[in-house]
């Protein structure tokens, strides 16, 4: 079994990295393998509307990471997107990146259905569980079970970096989760 972990944080190191790097920890801890998508800082197009990927489940630009990360998360078991929150959303590169990826493979062909997915955010203060609910509005419509933890996994600043007891309860219970829909053999 393969996760693919998405940070879409520019940062390579930030907060997001810190909480994505927990349940990579518990996942590998419990015999899931785990790739890393790292967006970083490139340029990321937007759609426009082409219609290309029509009939192909592929987007027509090959210019950015888009037709790269469709065939990572079909080669993959499941799926962890984590995002820093700017003003109550999730990084918009990200959001470009996604909405493309999803709208190529899932408006018409549902080629991720039954591939569990789980999100989580972290946040200077407000605005994460907007963020993380536009996150999961990627996975509801394409028939992806949505993995939870015993909380929303919005996570304030420096606290997974600093140990905080209660962050990294929700995200050994993400992991652990995500491990257990896994074995279930209800995934694809």
């Amino acid at each position: 079994m393969r996760v693919l972990i998405i940070n879409g944080s520019p940062r390579r190191n930030g907060n997001t990295f810190a909480a994505l790097s927990v349940v990579d920890k518990t996942l590998s801890a419990q015999g899931i393998e785990t790739e890393w998508f790292q967006l970083g800082n490139g340029v990321v197009r937007g759609c426009v509307s082409c219609g290309g990927c029509i009939g192909t489940n592929r987007c027509v630009f090959q210019d950015d990471p888009c037709n790269y990360l469709i065939e990572r998360i079909l080669a993959s078991d499941g799926l962890i997107i984590g995002s820093p929150v700017y003003f109550a959303g999730p990084n918009g590169a990200l959001c470009a990146l996604l909405d493309r990826v999803f709208y190529a493979t899932c408006t018409r062909s549902q080629m991720f259905r039954g591939k569990p997915a789980a999100a989580l955010v972290t946040c200077a203060w407000t605005g994460g569980t907007a963020a993380l609910d536009r996150l999961h509005r990627y996975f509801v419509p394409c028939q992806m079970p949505v993995v939870t933890s015993g909380d929303y996994t919005v996570f304030q600043g420096d606290s997974v970096k600093n140990g905080d007891s209660r962050a990294l309860e929700l995200l050994t219970s993400l992991g652990k989760n995500m491990t257990a829909i896994l074995n279930t053999g209800n995934s694809r």
